[in-house]
């Protein structure tokens, strides 16, 4: 799906939209007004689920012939989904949930979509104002509870403060950074009258994000983008957020460096081009992790220098020089000191660079790579990512995803959970396209997939969205699938079945000697070193998989289908492809045993990357590791 294919504005374009026209001033309930007020900023999709605090709303809610209300089975589901439906488009996906417990339920969406800068708002209703404080019945502090991972949050007391929050709300999100916003309404707010016009006259004096790099930042910045021998362009999802990949791929040609693609990047360059050499971090392709630390200048963009990119954080990419271009400005220096800090938004800042990149060729000043991709070039012949099959004749999960990818529609989006199912979709799937690919990048979130793919065909119901779950996954939010086939959302969801945490598992093999600890999922093995056997002297059978995810699906009114050899596997998929009138979901069970490689494990240097079990390449280039 291309940029142009989801029409979707830039996000600083729609916060400065304005809206609708001036409306004439009218006599409403907060409630009312709170509707009307999301009509006027666009919103036309709202994931939640009703309750006394916030029952006011979906009343007028009932009304509204512009904001469609799905009613979901658990807030968390509402607030992932709010997520991928606002990755999926672009725009600022919306929540919404009672007090107390229906506010709390929201907590974990909320820290994930602010560690993966996703425009969100959330509106959850609070007790009567006179009653803050008193913990009365459903009484939770959701605004102090959430501070810490908020963008910014409101509590509404009045009801003709509604229209102005609600439009401050929307622009904070959208803006700058994009992050989520809590708006918090009292019961008593949205009971009262109120006079409801729009626009309304916000007051934001201290925000003031800076979108235009600094003139002389982008200079140097070209300057030794041209000078250096080993440059990286190092790509964050902040590139994909400002709606960029365009100009990337111009700057990208222009200079011919290499490039590579975080996890939250992936479809921002296109995995086939010739320049793009993978994806860096802990699982990240060889070649992406070691150009990143024998590079000699690395233009990072939009990207926070995060733990799982660069390992042990003192041994990271020893002898670049950085280039850090970022909307946030607390983003640069927090973990690695820049030596040309630029402030701004991704696209303005590549536009720029692309100007001051051209003059200096046109000047005489041209950097010259081609030694460098020699060295790249022979890392990528040497170590490419690959899998083996299992001598069981069982299927490989990675074979499964792969697969799945291959006979995928054009244009279709992945959604994945969080695991070892995540790595093997963001290795073996190859995105061509932005927009395409959503996962908890930063929070690691379990439950993840299932919800934000419900989300993401919501906002774009015109194209095929693939959940690639795992069984630990599913088994969080599955619930959402009743949503899905209620509510005519037909996705498709893969379950990766090994019967374990698959990555916890992973590392109780290379770290814990073996001693899988409470990981297993089914039915009939060994749960921890007491030897007590999940199933013996219930009436669970040793060997038998609880649940049946394929009765569980059927139950929940979807397709269920199952695969258990690869013989099948392509048929399987195939049918799953061909019923678009309610939601598919697939078991496939699949070895247990297989794992993710490469692999740079937790606090170790990224020169330690194992590209196999016990295989540690060998740089023998005459450069200092």
């Amino acid at each position: 799906m291309t940029e142009q294919a989801t029409g979707a504005p830039h996000p600083q374009a729609r916060a400065r939209s304005g809206g609708q026209q001036p409306t004439t001033p009218e006599r409403m309930t907060g409630a009312q007004s709170l509707i009307r007020s999301l009509e006027a900023v666009g919103a036309d999709t709202v994931f939640g689920i009703p309750g006394g605090a916030i029952l006011p709303a979906y009343d007028p809610l009932m009304d509204s012939v512009k904001v469609r209300h799905i009613l979901v089975r658990h807030e968390q589901g509402a607030g992932h989904a709010a997520t991928g439906y606002a990755q999926a488009t672009g725009r600022v996906g919306v929540c919404m949930a009672t007090s107390g417990p229906g506010a709390t339920n929201l907590v974990t969406p909320i820290a994930d979509a602010h560690m993966d800068s996703v425009p969100l708002v959330a509106i959850t209703g609070q007790v009567a104002s006179k009653a803050i404080g008193t913990d009365a019945f459903q009484e939770a502090d959701i605004c102090g509870i959430t501070m810490p991972i908020t963008k910014h949050n409101f509590l509404v007391t009045r009801a003709e403060d509604i229209p102005r929050t609600i439009a401050e709300a929307f622009h904070i999100a959208a803006t700058g950074r994009p992050g989520p916003v809590l708006v918090d309404i009292a019961k008593d707010a949205l009971q009262n009258q109120t006079t409801f016009s729009w626009p309304p006259q916000t007051d934001l004096p201290g925000y003031r994000p800076v979108t235009k790099p600094h003139a002389k930042q982008i200079r140097e910045a070209a300057r030794l983008i041209n000078e250096a021998k080993r440059p990286v362009l190092y790509v964050g999802g902040g590139v994909m957020k400002a709606r960029a990949t365009a100009e990337l791929r111009i700057l990208a040609e222009l200079t011919g460096a290499p490039v590579v693609t975080t996890l939250m990047a992936l479809g921002s360059f296109p995995d086939s081009h010739p320049q793009h050499v993978g994806m860096p971090g802990m699982h990240g392709d060889v070649t992406a992790v070691t150009a990143l630390q024998k590079s000699d200048l690395l233009i990072a963009l939009g990207a926070r220098f995060d733990d799982r990119v660069t390992g042990r954080l003192d041994t990271f990419a020893p002898g670049a020089k950085i280039v850090h271009a970022d909307i946030d400005p607390a983003e640069i220096g927090k973990n690695r000191a820049a030596d040309v800090p630029i402030v701004g938004d991704a696209r303005e800042v590549l536009a720029d660079l692309i100007v001051a990149v051209q003059a200096d060729h046109e000047a005489g000043h041209k950097g010259d790579y081609a030694d460098w991709w020699k060295d790249l070039n022979r890392w990528r012949e040497t170590y490419p990512l690959g899998y083996d099959t299992p001598d069981d004749g069982s299927l490989s999960p990675q074979q499964v995803i792969e697969r799945i990818g291959q006979l995928a529609p054009e244009g279709t989006l992945f959604a994945a959970g969080v695991g070892q199912h995540q790595m093997w979709a963001a290795q073996f799937i190859k995105y061509e396209k932005p927009n395409t690919w959503f996962n908890s990048g930063g929070a690691g979130t379990m439950g993840y997939a299932v919800p934000a793919a419900m989300g993401a065909k919501a906002g774009v119901p015109g194209a095929t969205v693939w959940a690639v779950d795992g069984d630990g996954c599913f088994q969080m939010t599955n619930q959402e699938l009743v949503t899905c086939a209620l509510n005519n959302i037909p996705i498709k969801v893969a379950i990766i079945n090994n019967g374990a945490l698959g990555m916890v598992r992973q590392w109780q093999n290379l770290f814990y000697g073996e001693r899988f600890s409470n990981t297993v999922l089914h039915a009939g093995e060994t749960n921890s070193n007491s030897g007590s056997t999940v199933g013996v002297g219930s009436t669970v059978n040793r060997g038998t998989r609880v649940p049946d995810f394929v009765k569980l699906s059927e139950a929940m009114g979807c397709v269920g289908l199952r695969c258990e050899s690869p013989d099948e596997l392509d048929a399987v998929i195939a049918k799953a492809n061909s019923i678009n009138d309610r939601p598919v979901v697939v078991d496939f069970i699949v070895h247990e045993d297989a794992m993710v490689w490469p692999m740079v494990a937790a606090g170790t240097s990224n020169d330690e990357i194992l590209a196999a079990r016990d295989v540690r390449p060998d740089f023998s280039d005459g450069q200092e590791d």
